[in-house]
């Protein structure tokens, strides 16, 4: 991974309510989906954040690599990069 990429995924993290995000992602909504899945319209219900807020920081995530995005149906899921999550957390072993 090169400092380019490392700055943007830390750039991604840093702000409060992304970082909030995504966690909520990689635990999997409150209501049970997945783990490492969530529906973003659960997240909308269960964090202070207006949907326009959230969709911003949901491209963030997506354009970082933190994260992937898939429509289904009316629904948007939105899944944790398991594999970048490692090579992030190897940085600091």
């Amino acid at each position: 991974m090169d400092t380019q990429q490392m700055a943007k995924i830390f750039k991604a993290l840093s702000n409060q309510n992304r970082l909030e995000l995504y966690l909520k992602i990689v635990n999997g909504s409150d209501v049970g989906y997945k783990k490492d899945e969530c529906l973003i319209s659960e997240i909308v219900h269960s964090l202070n954040i207006g949907a326009p807020t959230i969709s911003h920081h949901v491209k963030e995530l997506a354009n970082a690599g933190l994260i992937t995005t898939e429509k289904k149906g009316q629904f948007l899921v939105c899944k944790a990069n398991k594999e970048l999550a490692e090579e992030v957390l190897e940085l600091f072993k």
